[in-house]
């Protein structure tokens, strides 16, 4: 009985990531780099070790995990925003929860490899 749960509870998380994976809407790496030039605040939403081991230059690393704690790190509601990850996954779970704490501005460039 706990295994049959357990399966369900997984098969609903991987159906909630792949749902926000592929139903975010993304800015293009272009987009992003003119955004950032013109004072937006890029944000790596992957792990320390992940942002140790590669990150664009000049990105706050904020963990996902971490995020509902730090918001006071990036500034004005109304400021621009351009978070990534290494998928899309996490910076569209990043989008979603700025948005829904009343940042205006945030842009989900989705994976480090479109920069």
């Amino acid at each position: 009985m706990l295994s049959k749960i357990i399966l369900v509870v997984l098969a609903i998380i991987v159906l909630v990531v792949v749902y926000l994976r592929f139903t975010a809407e993304r800015i293009s790496g272009s987009e992003a780099r003119q955004l950032v030039a013109s004072g937006a605040m890029l944000v790596d939403v992957r792990s320390l070790e992940e942002f140790a081991g590669r990150h664009i230059d000049g990105a706050l690393s904020i963990p996902i995990q971490e995020l509902a704690g730090r918001m006071d790190e990036l500034g004005s509601k109304t400021g621009e925003i351009v978070l990534y990850c290494q998928s899309g996954s996490r910076s569209a779970m990043a989008k979603r929860l700025l948005e829904s704490n009343g940042f205006t501005k945030v842009h989900d460039m989705g994976g480090i490899a479109k920069w």
